[in-house]
């Protein structure tokens, strides 16, 4: 509903888009064919207050300022609705202000990603977009143990106001206290690390949308700094547990490893079952407010906070094998929500010489000694993700026994179990695969191949698994995996 104090200048805005408008209970936007204006509705929620002129003004500037950056191409100006001498409304102009709107160029319905079934590739190009994101985010001396337990505790009677069960409220609120306290030190770490940003804040899925065929964040929140100067991770977080609930595990996973793969921020696993349960109980009751649905979004809270098994899972091979293939498919349904962190050799080496997974590398950047700091840097990696309770899996040839000895070293030293998986193939096969091969990590070569082919890999202990279409059914059985396992 719009406000009566702003009714007629809704209706010049209607009139001008000639369309009645998308309203949420803050906004509302009035999308023509060439323009969109969105005006902040005068309304006062408890956690915002648009009642005045100058504020919804200055909110205006403020969501250009925020959003121009990273969506240049959708956020234009803010311009006021004047009165002219005659009385009547206009764009702009020297006269009384009436309104004051944001200039956004239109977005097609069918472009929000909120209405895309996602694809591996859309979602890597995601996952690249926030990270970029969270790269040029101004770091903040902040403490993230108590934001986070004042995002909690703010829930609790905004969770109780939409009815929803109160004994349920009380149990989660007993969890999530305990899960912070659980993580506290790690959360400090992080803050004082400089995970810590002025973030989006509400990344979820209907606040992205392809803009020129990429995937471009915007709507990021305005009108609270504190909700907004959260640890990248809980940013995240709030799209990983949208993925989850529309698309399944395997979305959010895949969106989570690339990220990872793009930061190099293996620790922020240690605060996602508290940020994943937070963000699915703001939902929650913000949809019950609504009358909307809300059950699914409660027992996902619930469920972020049930501790789930670590384990450490190393998948070996030629190249050409298929070990990123099935570390993907194995890693959704390992551990704890989203699944396993999979960290690829191949991706590790692109990042340390600051490139994208697909580039290209010299031949230079596969001499031992780099070779040797790659795996060390992912052994570390894993480490810091099995200490904080997450799945890992390594994707790397491990054609040295001491890298496969590390690796098992690794899960130990975590008191974590270890399997350990070898993909074989006819060397014709792998052949075959390498020159196929496009838009991939890895710069293998046949070249490449033939050499580690004749060289000797010592014993192998690992479950040998043929790397041909039953390899991941086959690796599942191998590590117990269940159909039950895979929802």
């Amino acid at each position: 509903m719009i406000p009566e104090a702003q009714s007629e200048a809704a209706a010049f805005l209607k009139r001008l888009a000639g369309a009645a408008p998308v309203e949420t209970h803050i906004s509302a936007v009035y999308v023509g064919p060439d323009t969109a204006w969105k005006m902040k509705k005068a309304v006062a929620l408890g956690f915002l207050d648009f009642t005045r002129l100058a504020d919804r003004e200055r909110f205006c500037r403020r969501e250009l300022e925020l959003n121009r950056p990273h969506a240049p191409g959708i956020y234009r100006d803010v311009v006021p609705i004047t009165r002219a001498p005659d009385g009547s409304l206009r764009e702009g102009g020297g006269g009384e202000v009436v309104e004051w709107v944001l200039r956004m160029a239109p977005i097609p319905a069918e472009d929000f990603l909120d209405r895309i079934r996602p694809t591996p590739p859309l979602l890597d190009a995601v996952a690249d977009a926030v990270a970029a994101m969270h790269a040029a985010a101004p770091r903040l001396a902040a403490d993230p143990v108590a934001a986070m337990a004042a995002i909690l505790a703010g829930n609790l009677p905004s969770a109780r106001r939409a009815g929803l069960p109160e004994d349920r409220i009380a149990a989660w609120a007993a969890a999530a206290r305990a899960e912070l306290a659980r993580v506290a030190p790690a959360l400090a770490a992080r803050g004082a690390a400089g995970f810590v940003r002025r973030c989006h804040g509400d990344l979820h899925l209907g606040n992205l949308c392809l803009w020129e065929g990429r995937p471009t964040p915007f709507d990021a929140l305005e009108f609270d700094e504190a909700l907004a100067s959260i640890d990248v991770g809980y940013d995240l977080a709030f799209l990983l547990m949208d993925l989850d609930l529309r698309h399944g595990r395997w979305a959010a996973n895949r969106v989570l490893n690339r990220y990872v793969a793009r930061t190099g921020d293996a620790g922020l696993v240690a605060g996602l079952p508290l940020w994943l349960s937070l963000r699915a109980m703001i939902r929650a009751h913000v949809e019950a407010a609504r009358g909307g649905e809300w059950k699914a979004l409660l027992a996902a809270a619930e469920a972020h906070l049930r501790p789930a098994p670590a384990r450490l899972v190393a998948v070996g091979g030629l190249q050409g094998s298929g070990k990123s293939t099935l570390a993907r498919a194995l890693a959704p349904a390992l551990g704890r929500c989203p699944g396993a962190l999979v960290l690829r050799t191949d991706e590790t080496r692109k990042r340390r010489f600051g490139l994208p997974p697909e580039a290209r590398l010299p031949q230079a950047a596969y001499e031992e000694a780099v070779s040797a700091a790659v795996h060390e840097e992912v052994f570390a990696m894993a480490a810091t993700a099995l200490a904080a309770g997450q799945a890992v899996v390594l994707d790397a040839v491990f054609l040295d026994p001491a890298q496969r000895a590390r690796a098992e070293q690794v899960a130990r030293e975590a008191g974590r179990p270890f399997d350990g998986l070898w993909l074989e193939a006819p060397l014709e096969v792998l052949r075959a695969r390498i020159a196929a091969r496009r838009g991939d990590a890895s710069d293998a070569t046949e070249a490449v191949l033939l050499s580690a082919a004749q060289a000797d890999p010592g014993r192998i202990t690992w479950r040998r698994i043929a790397a041909d279409e039953r390899a991941a059914e086959a690796a599942r059985a191998a590590l117990g995996i269940t159909a039950a396992s895979l929802c």
